[in-house]
């Protein structure tokens, strides 16, 4: 099968389990069909497990809801459409439920973040589609050590409603943080993303003050601009956010490679639930530059 002999949403949500592993019935519904009826949705999707394409597992209570994946099958055909060529194929989805409840509530919290923006450009008019989330975005730095920084998602997105009748390009690096580990090891992400941002390799053999000057930071293979940083968080009420937010202030103001981050990359933290209830775009980010002030994402 091609992407010619699949139906327009057949096509799309094959698309969309490959890009992003997994996903519940209801975020499959809001991402691609949104105006169609729920039962609409699951008709779709049944035709697709009737073909053998994508399955779903039932996870455990509360809740019991449908997570849908790609078969092997599904894997295997999806591969070979061009939009997807660049993308490592998705690993085979455990259907054990317990297995899956332990390693699938990151990536649906990663996925709601996604739908969180989705919904916000939607209203805005912006230029943001569902493949414009790119989960676990991997950036090695050196070959000499295990080290690399992998970001839960790397986001694309195009402002058309900047009120001047221009066009405004962002990308940022995502981390979607469950408050499942220590505020600690959340704030070491920014020495990370500092290291990114400095770390220049310089050519082999023998270097010239010439060569080591035109020397290019690493990132800049990737991005004509280093990705702003966003910290989302969710599962933590308003004391423990408070606390991750100083923690992520603290290591700004104390670690070089963090300082120098938050001083050259917009970086900034916001609750999930915020969020989804007001949209990225609202003012409930909290800058790291030192700002009292909350603004928007874009404004960071």
């Amino acid at each position: 099968m091609t992407t010619t002999d699949a139906t327009p949403y057949a096509a799309q949500a094959i698309t969309v389990l490959y890009q992003h592993r997994m996903a519940t019935q209801t975020q499959l519904h809001h991402l691609l069909a949104p105006t169609r009826s729920a039962q609409w949705t699951s008709k779709k999707l049944t035709a697709l497990r009737t073909e053998g394409l994508a399955d779903y597992i039932t996870l455990p209570p509360p809740g019991r809801q449908h997570v849908w994946f790609l078969t092997d099958y599904g894997r295997t055909v999806a591969a070979d459409w061009p939009e997807l060529r660049q993308l490592p194929t998705p690993p085979p989805v455990a259907t054990d439920p317990v297995a899956v409840r332990l390693r699938t509530s990151h990536t649906l919290t990663v996925l709601r973040t996604h739908l969180a923006f989705l919904t916000d450009a939607r209203r805005r008019g912006d230029e943001y589609g569902v493949l414009d989330w790119v989960p676990e975005r991997y950036h090695k730095i050196t070959d000499q050590h295990d080290d690399a920084v992998i970001a839960d998602a790397l986001l694309h997105y195009t402002a058309t409603s900047t009120g001047t009748g221009g066009r405004a390009q962002f990308r940022a690096f995502v981390e979607v943080d469950r408050a499942t580990t220590s505020s600690e090891r959340l704030a070491t992400k920014l020495i990370g993303y500092g290291r990114f941002l400095e770390y220049t390799p310089l050519p082999v053999g023998r270097r010239s003050a010439a060569q080591t000057q035109s020397a290019l930071p690493l990132w800049q293979k990737s991005y004509p601009l280093f990705p702003r940083v966003l910290f989302v968080i969710t599962n933590i009420g308003g004391l423990g956010l408070r606390n991750r937010i100083e923690d992520l202030k603290s290591m700004a103001s104390a670690h070089p490679l963090a300082a120098n981050l938050v001083r050259k990359v917009p970086v900034g933290v916001a609750r999930l639930e915020d969020l989804e209830e007001h949209g990225p775009s609202a003012t409930v980010w909290t800058a790291l530059d030192g700002r009292n002030q909350p603004c928007g994402w874009m404004d960071l």
